[in-house]
């Protein structure tokens, strides 16, 4: 006999219901109430929110994401709990992204192209009759023989024809990653079928704001924050975008020169691309440091923006805390996707 419990959501009332061996993220989408997520693997922190009344049990989870600490304080990760008992949850419903359905879905591998030595430009071509919806931002699973997935946003607007865009980052030793770069006897090529589950994820533009915006990308973090930029071009949504971009060389910013397009063409639009580890031959004259530092030096105060960050969780998660402690910016307005692999799943 399986055992269910209810969960409420202090600020709006709605309840849901949750089995014992679900989490509560999972129930919660499966009905169509939208809690914040990225990872959905308990390392990125995105779901984070708060146990009210009731009690959880977690599974396995990053302690960067959830301290021992911040279990105590009644704090908890909806993609890794599991409840105990009814409970009564502090969260942050996410509006705008329930009316579109998560599929499971067939492509071809259109094209291949290497803009760096360790960033591959992916692009899926779905069959002829299919429709895929997403939101700007949004992410897709691939789903490997094995049964294991592997994440990756979407890099193209979702109103822009023809196949959908995706950025790699060359991990060495990932399951698929090392596939695309040919590292294994057996390499990814064009025609290959694949199969992916989307769209994923609530990383996406809050267009009932008209805030000023600071995108933050690190690496191919930046793939998520093209797609909603070319998606605000598209909808004519105009608001003022502070674009920082950071890599450790600067052949981690593989599409500067669209950057720099943007910053000549779109009205109010800066780029700042900020380097970390330049070396001579790269004869790098621009900014150098930490890139959420950069913004930090620019903004001293965010009480009056959005801030929408992608990339390492290192870089997120330093964001999202010096961000609201140092400069103000309500927690409300930070939204994050953290880019999260097999070792940042390091358990408490």
């Amino acid at each position: 006999m399986r055992v269910s419990y209810q969960v409420t959501l202090k600020a709006s009332g709605k309840q849901f219901t949750v089995q014992a061996d679900e989490t509560l993220l999972e129930a919660a989408l499966q009905q169509g109430i939208t809690l914040p997520y990225g990872c959905k693997n308990g390392a990125c922190g995105s779901c984070k929110g708060k146990i009210l009344e009731g009690k959880v049990e977690h599974g396995q989870h990053s302690a960067s994401a959830l301290s021992p600490a911040d279990e105590a304080s009644g704090s908890t990760l909806f993609c890794c709990a599991h409840p105990k008992s009814d409970l009564l949850i502090e969260a942050r419903e996410v509006q705008g992204s329930g009316d579109i359905a998560i599929r499971k879905v067939p492509c071809r591998v259109n094209s291949i192209s290497m803009p760096s030595e360790d960033v591959a430009i992916l692009t899926l071509q779905l069959p002829a009759a299919e429709r895929f919806q997403f939101l700007a931002g949004q992410y897709l699973e691939f789903l490997l023989k094995d049964g294991q997935r592997r994440a990756y946003s979407i890099a193209n607007a979702p109103d822009q024809d023809g196949p959908l865009e995706l950025h790699l980052r060359h991990l060495p030793g990932g399951l698929f990653t090392d596939f695309v770069f040919g590292v294994k006897d057996l390499a990814l090529k064009e025609k290959d079928i694949l199969r992916f589950e989307g769209p994923l994820g609530s990383f996406f533009l809050r267009e009932d704001s008209k805030k000023p915006i600071i995108f933050v990308a690190a690496g191919t973090g930046f793939a998520p924050i093209k797609s909603i930029i070319e998606q605000m071009q598209f909808k004519n949504i105009q608001r003022p975008i502070h674009l920082y971009w950071g890599g450790r060389r600067p052949s981690d910013l593989y599409l500067d020169a669209l950057c720099q397009g943007w910053a000549q063409t779109i009205s109010d639009f800066k780029y700042f691309p900020v380097i970390s580890d330049a070396i001579a031959a790269d004869q790098w004259t621009g900014r150098t440091g930490f890139v959420h530092q950069a913004v930090m030096a620019d903004h001293p105060d965010m009480a009056h923006f959005q801030v929408y960050a992608c990339g390492a969780p290192v870089m997120v998660n330093a964001a999202r805390q010096d961000f609201s402690s140092q400069c103000h910016l309500p927690e409300e307005e930070f939204f994050a996707d953290s880019f999260t692999s097999a070792a940042d799943l390091v358990t408490n």
